[in-house]
C-alpha cells in the first residue's frame, strides 16, 4: 500500500512499542518518519530495523530545547510535516492517599504538557491535509484502580482533541485520538507485570492482549486520507475493554 507516499511524519515515543510499530507501518505505506525518544540506543536500533526512510532525533517531550531541535531538523531536511503522532507517555501506580507531587508532576509533564508543546511545535510545519494523532487510553474512559493520575492525563488528552479540532477550523488539519487498550509492549509489561497484564487482556471481549501492530494499523488509517472526514474523534483499539 502507498497511502502515505511522500509524506513526512514525526512519531514521539518512537523507539519502541506502539510508536515503533506505527513508524514501521507508516514507512511501509510510503512515508518518511522522524522518530523522537529519550533513549539513543533504542532509536539507533529502530532506525537500523526500519531502513533509509527512518530518521532519529534524541530528546524528551518535557524539554522545550529538545522539541525545538526536533522540529528544526524536520524543517531543515524535509521542509514541512504531514503527520504528527504525539505518542510519548507513561505513568505509574499509586492509590488515593499515596499519590505524591513528584508522581503527579512527572506524569502530567509528559502526557499533557509534553503533548501540548509537541503539537504546538510541529503545527507551523503542517499544511492542509495534515493529521495530528494523540495517544489516549481506555483509562481516559473508565476508572482504573491505583492509576488515577495517568487516567486523568488521558482524559485531558481527549478534551484537547475536541478543543483543538475547533481551533484548527479552516486549516485543513485534522486532530484525532487513538486509544489503545492493554497492548503487549515492554513498557506496559514492566509497569504492570507480565502475569497481571495477561490477566487484564483475558478480561477483554477478545480475550487477549493487543499487539502494537494492531494499534499501528489504526494509526495509519488516521494518518491517511481514508480518515479525511474525521476530526475531534477517538478510535479505540482495545479488544472491546472500554466498550462494554
Amino acid at each position: 500500500m502507498d497511502r502515505l507516499a511522500g509524506r513526512i511524519a514525526v512519531v514521539t515515543g518512537g523507539g519502541s512499542g506502539i510508536g515503533l510499530a506505527s513508524a514501521r507501518r507508516f514507512i511501509e505505506e510510503g512515508a518518511t518518519v522522524y522518530l523522537f525518544g529519550r533513549r539513543q540506543d533504542a532509536l539507533d536500533a529502530a532506525v537500523a530495523s526500519l531502513g533509509d526512510r527512518a530518521r532519529a532525533v534524541q530528546g524528551s517531550v518535557t524539554d522545550q530545547a529538545d522539541l525545538d531541535r526536533l522540529f528544526a531538523t524536520v524543517k531543515d531536511e524535509a521542509g514541512h510535516l504531514d503527520i504528527l503522532f504525539a505518542n510519548a507517555g507513561g505513568g505509574s501506580f499509586a492509590p488515593l492517599g499515596r499519590i505524591t507531587r513528584e508522581q503527579y508532576d512527572a506524569t502530567f509533564d509528559v502526557n499533557v504538557k509534553g503533548l501540548i508543546f509537541t503539537v504546538q511545535g510541529g503545527l507551523p510545519l503542517m499544511r492542509a491535509g495534515g493529521s495530528i494523532i494523540l495517544t489516549g487510553s481506555t483509562t481516559g474512559e473508565m476508572g482504573t484502580p491505583q492509576f488515577s493520575i495517568y487516567s486523568a492525563t488521558k482524559g485531558a488528552v481527549r478534551n484537547l482533541a475536541r478543543s483543538w479540532a475547533q481551533d484548527l477550523r479552516g486549516t485543513g488539519i485534522r486532530v484525532n485520538v487513538l486509544s489503545p487498550g492493554p497492548t503487549r509492549t515492554d513498557l506496559a509489561l514492566e509497569v504492570v507485570g507480565e502475569a497481571e497484564f495477561e490477566a487484564l487482556g483475558a478480561t477483554t471481549p477478545l480475550g487477549r492482549l493487543g499487539e502494537p501492530s494492531e494499534t499501528a494499523g489504526a494509526a495509519a488509517f488516521l494518518a491517511s486520507d481514508d480518515s479525511s472526514y474525521m476530526t475531534g474523534s477517538e478510535i479505540f483499539v482495545d479488544g472491546g475493554l472500554a466498550q462494554i
